[in-house]
C-alpha cells in the first residue's frame, strides 16, 4: 500500500513558507520519500521526535522554528539511512554560512561563494 504524501502547505493567500529554504526542505523531504529513501510514516515519527526534543529543551513552540526542526529531522533521517554523514552536513552548513556572508544584500545566495577555493581557507 502506498501512503499518500501531503500537498504543499498553503492558506488562503498561497504557500505558507516564510523563506525559500523552507520550501526546498519540504520539497526535498517529499521527493526523498517518493524515491523510497524513507516512508512517510518513518518521516512523521522522526519529525515528531525532533519537535518533542526541541520542546523538552525549552523551545516555546511558537511556530517560528518549525522548519528548523524539519531540517534537523531531515538530516537525521538521511543520516540514519546512510545517505550522508554529519561531517558532510557540517561542511555544507559552513559553506552556506560563508556564501551568505559573501552575498550582497537582496541577491540570491550562490553556494559557490562559500566553497573553499584554491589559496583561500
Amino acid at each position: 500500500m502506498i501512503t499518500p504524501l501531503p500537498l504543499q502547505p498553503h492558506d488562503d493567500e498561497g504557500p505558507v513558507f516564510q523563506e525559500p529554504w523552507e520550501a526546498q526542505a519540504f520539497a526535498l523531504t517529499v521527493e526523498l520519500s517518493r524515491q523510497g529513501l524513507f516512508s512517510w510514516p518513518e518521516w512523521t515519527e522522526t519529525f515528531s521526535s525532533e519537535i518533542k526534543e526541541a520542546q523538552e529543551a525549552g523551545d516555546p513552540d511558537l511556530g517560528d522554528t518549525y522548519y528548523e526542526h524539519w531540517a534537523r529531522a531531515l538530516e537525521k533521517i538521511i543520516a540514519s539511512k546512510g545517505g550522508i554523514d554529519s561531517a558532510t552536513v557540517t561542511g555544507r552548513a559552513e559553506a552556506w554560512r560563508r556564501a551568505y556572508l559573501n552575498t550582497p544584500h537582496g541577491k540570491p545566495i550562490d553556494l559557490s561563494a562559500g566553497l573553499n577555493k584554491p589559496g583561500h581557507p
